[in-house]
């Protein structure tokens, strides 16, 4: 597996911010395809078989509440993923990008808060996410399979011979870890951005209006991305 804070660094200062997540549910992250179980999504593990969240999972949700607040917030945000709507084309997107907080030394064109963080076609993410990691050792756990059928949104019933299964993890409070990589290059206000969208995420994977994936984070890794109040200033004058 791949450890982002063991990438070469050329000498650059990359900062780890440790994560710890705590399944409230039982988790369902998966993809079709996978041999070896019954399940038509099974859970999706390491070579070492532990379950994992993906980081580019987490990253796009992150990527999605961190747009939320910055718009919330007056800021002119792209439309991610749509590459010709993202800065810095920003292809039928409003808002006054011409603000020199959308300037990035080095890149042509304006680029708004959230990409300034997570990247865009013209611009690399200052920020890696790695995957987080179940804790609990691979033979301790014994999946669940779960039934479900395809629904049929226009006539709101059931399709014939749609019934399908899902893997889940065990409906236990198993702690996942990982770490975000914040790049040098990095924005000080970003890691209050991060902070607020990880406040906002509360369930992650499959099926979480059914009550799956829901999750709280460990108080200590949050407090490691230390806010200031010059940050949350900075943040706030999105309307000015």
């Amino acid at each position: 597996m791949v450890r982002l804070a063991e990438l070469p660094q050329a000498g650059r200062t990359i900062t780890s911010i440790p994560l710890r997540a705590t399944l409230a549910s039982a988790l369902a992250v998966g993809a079709g395809g996978s041999s070896g179980s019954l399940a038509d999504k099974p859970l999706l593990k390491d070579a070492f078989g532990r379950l994992i969240i993906p980081g580019s999972q987490l990253k796009g949700r992150l990527r999605h509440e961190c747009e939320k607040l910055a718009r919330g917030l007056g800021w002119a945000i792209c439309r991610s993923p749509d590459p010709e709507r993202m800065c810095p084309q920003r292809e039928g997107s409003a808002g006054n990008f011409h603000r020199p907080e959308y300037q990035v030394e080095g890149y042509a064109g304006s680029h708004c808060l959230v990409c300034q963080i997570f990247g865009n076609p013209a611009l690399p993410a200052r920020l890696w996410v790695e995957d987080l990691v179940c804790e609990v050792p691979p033979a301790a756990l014994e999946p669940t399979l779960r039934p479900g059928v395809t629904l049929n949104r226009r006539r709101r019933t059931a399709e014939d011979q749609r019934l399908y299964l899902i893997e889940t993890s065990p409906a236990a409070e198993l702690t996942f870890s990982g770490s975000l990589q914040l790049l040098p290059d990095c924005p000080s206000w970003g890691k209050t951005l991060l902070l607020a969208a990880l406040h906002h995420l509360i369930a992650l994977g499959g099926s979480k209006s059914a009550g799956l994936g829901w999750l709280h984070w460990d108080p200590g890794s949050l407090q490691a991305l230390q806010p200031t109040a010059a940050d949350w200033a900075f943040l706030a004058q999105g309307e000015s």
